[in-house]
């Protein structure tokens, strides 16, 4: 699978997998998979109830978190953080682009590093996340800042 981004050895972010790649995960030693797309968009070889199936069916745990760019808010990361919490690492983590999964792990990781927000996109950058929405960039920013702050006070 191409396009796949390493954080650390517990997680890696990419792009939709197809049936016979998500088939494959175990073999590349992963133990978990998160999907955050939404039931219905474009270009979606499988429902996220059916990718649960074949997830499982091989063995892997299965978590979905639908996130929109619109519908994307604070306590959807909070709820996320928690479960990801439980998951058999390492986690392979997706949505149709990558962009959406990176922005959540890249939020989740950057709370646990004690980061700021604008070093956590900085961050992302330098890994070749590219964002092309300021309001996700600005989202990340303050849900980093805010949890950040909130974790050192």
């Amino acid at each position: 699978m191409s396009n796949r981004m390493k954080f650390n050895d517990q997680l890696t972010v990419g792009p939709q997998p197809s049936q016979a790649e998500l088939k494959s995960l175990p073999d590349d030693g992963f133990r978990s998979v998160i999907n955050f797309r939404t039931a219905g968009e474009d270009e979606q070889p499988l429902s996220p109830e059916e990718e649960g199936t074949v997830v499982q069916g091989t063995g892997l745990k299965y978590l979905h978190v639908p996130v929109s760019m619109d519908g994307m808010d604070e306590k959807k990361v909070d709820q996320f953080r928690e479960q990801y919490q439980s998951l058999p690492k390492p986690v392979f983590a997706h949505c149709k682009s990558g962009k959406r999964a990176g922005a959540m792990m890249m939020m989740h990781t950057a709370v646990e590093q004690g980061i700021s927000g604008e070093q956590a996109l900085e961050k992302a950058k330098e890994m070749g996340f590219e964002c092309d929405k300021p309001e996700l960039e600005q989202f990340v920013k303050q849900y980093v800042d805010n949890r950040t702050q909130a974790a050192t006070s």
